[in-house]
């Protein structure tokens, strides 16, 4: 029976790039295309040694992510979406997205995949600055990406989200601006706006720390601002950094914030089955090595507990404008929502959380501090794990009261005064 509960979503990791961004962390090499025929065979062989796992599921949604997997090519695109098709019940309405760069987009590469079955694009765009996006070790003009839009709209997509950056260096709001209003000029289904990460080890994190970075509050205002604008044009926030049109949020972005389960193909990819989160092998050379011999190529595993479930539950679904529920919490999990309650109606006092039908999620200006919110949060809900534990193992009585609302690492630095 095709249902909800047998859904899941397939993603496969394509880790070339033609060339590698100042900022970028991500499992992606430029360098290596000559690995490319390798590691599509080990991909291959990969799905096909899946396929009686693959049998118990209807794959609802296929994304393939990077790397740049339009630099990948068309054929191979092609050619492994086609295998999957064949080794999984894929559902003629599955939402399949692949990631591009303005730089490798063609109009043969895009009708070779919306005749295949490809019906999204997330296109890299990041700044409409041209300055700023040499900055970021990008290869592209913002000409080039208003360029890749028109040929995705002549090839029949009508499902386009684009990834864009604020809190670059030496961006001013002004410039955040204008890279938002020539973006929604696109009219594209979906946008994605990302705050900058330095991560150490990367090109730009010599900006670290240096006048040239916009500060904490530069940046918050850059982030309320394109709430504010995105709403206006009616592009609805759903999570806190997604923006969409009715009905075209990213179904399989959704998958991994609301912990429904998925399968992921490729060196270093994700999966996420029951109670079992598993990666694979991160190196391109080990993974194919370990495929094409019969190795081993599960990098990392953990086995989640139900207490890790309800942990991910807050945590993710707190990402989320949906939010979390009481009653979902209560009747899943088992476990008290007395103190989190208590909190959450501490930050809908100060603006930062909401209570709509049931359900609590955090504001625009709950989100920007959501990651000290969580954490309190998460420390609340450890805390009720510790006291439902004394009481199982009878240690000792526990009255109410006796356990703080705050957790003890908040109490002298709450972000609520007085408390």
């Amino acid at each position: 029976m095709n249902n909800s509960k047998n859904r899941i979503g397939i993603y496969i990791h394509i880790p070339f790039c033609a060339s590698k961004c100042a900022y970028c962390d991500f499992n992606s090499k430029a360098g290596c295309d000559k690995l490319m025929p390798q590691y599509q065979q080990a991909l291959l062989a990969h799905i096909r040694e899946m396929e009686k796992q693959l049998a118990e599921y209807y794959v609802d949604t296929v994304y393939f992510g990077g790397g740049t997997p339009s630099h990948y090519g068309a054929q191979r695109l092609v050619e492994l979406f086609d295998t999957l098709k064949l080794r999984a019940k894929v559902l003629t309405d599955a939402e399949v997205t692949f990631e591009a760069n303005p730089d490798s987009v063609s109009a043969p590469l895009l009708q070779a995949l919306k005749k295949a079955g490809f019906n999204r694009i997330s296109l890299g765009v990041q700044s409409a600055n041209d300055k700023m996006l040499r900055t970021l070790g990008r290869r592209h003009t913002f000409a080039q990406a208003e360029k890749a839009v028109a040929l995705a709209r002549e090839a029949g997509f009508d499902n386009l989200s684009l990834d864009l950056m604020y809190g670059l260096p030496s961006q001013s709001r002004e410039d955040w601006a204008e890279t938002l209003k020539r973006a929604i000029a696109l009219k594209p289904q979906h946008l994605s706006c990302y705050g900058l990460r330095l991560e150490e080890g990367t090109p730009l994190y010599t900006f670290k720390d240096t006048p040239f970075m916009p500060d904490d509050d530069a940046q918050a205002d850059m982030y309320l601002y394109a709430v504010e604008q995105l709403r206006q044009f009616g592009y609805r926030q759903y999570e806190i950094s997604n923006f969409s049109l009715p009905g075209r949020e990213s179904k399989h972005n959704l998958k991994y914030w609301q912990c429904q389960p998925y399968l992921g193909f490729g060196a270093g990819a994700h999966s996420y089955l029951g109670s079992l989160r598993y990666s694979f092998l991160r190196d391109i050379e080990q993974y194919i090595n370990a495929v094409s011999s019969g190795g081993v190529i599960l990098d990392e595993q953990e086995e989640i507990t139900p207490f890790g479930k309800a942990s991910e539950y807050l945590m993710l679904g707190l990402r989320t404008v949906r939010g979390i529920s009481e009653a979902e919490y209560r009747d899943q999990f088992k476990f008290s929502f007395r103190d989190i309650g208590h909190y959450l109606r501490k930050c809908e006092e100060h603006g930062w959380a909401v209570n709509t039908d049931g359900r609590w999620s955090f504001t625009p200006e709950g989100f920007l501090i959501s990651n000290t919110l969580i954490g309190d949060i998460l420390e609340l809900q450890q805390q009720e794990l510790s006291r439902m534990n004394r009481f199982l193992y009878r240690e000792e009585p526990v009255q109410d009261g006796q356990i703080s609302i705050f957790p003890k690492s908040q109490q002298n630095t709450s972000i609520f005064p007085g408390i």
